[in-house]
């Protein structure tokens, strides 16, 4: 089977559905093929869910960085003393 990027990228990228996503395992013409998010495809459930897993690990790794940076933010929002400074003319 002739990859479709073959010509595009001097055969470097194979094509999303000529190969498992995970294990790069070859996805033959008259096999089943797992899908997930629209563009990863996997030779069997067990490869699809292990990225399934992964994925969610990473979100929840992401979520819980980004929570932990906005509250480092706002403890040291609350410690910042705010000085003005300015003239002030009284007539």
């Amino acid at each position: 089977m002739a990859s479709y990027y073959a010509g595009v990228f001097g055969g470097e990228e194979p094509h999303f559905l000529e190969s498992c996503s995970l294990c790069r395992k070859h996805l033959g013409r008259n096999s089943d093929i797992f899908m997930y998010r629209g563009d990863k495809a996997f030779c069997s459930n067990e490869c699809r869910e292990e990225q399934i897993e992964s994925d969610e690990a990473k979100e929840k790794s992401w979520k819980h960085s980004a929570r932990s940076l906005r509250k480092k933010s706002s403890e040291s929002a609350k410690d910042c003393k705010t000085v003005r400074t300015g003239t002030l003319v009284v007539a």
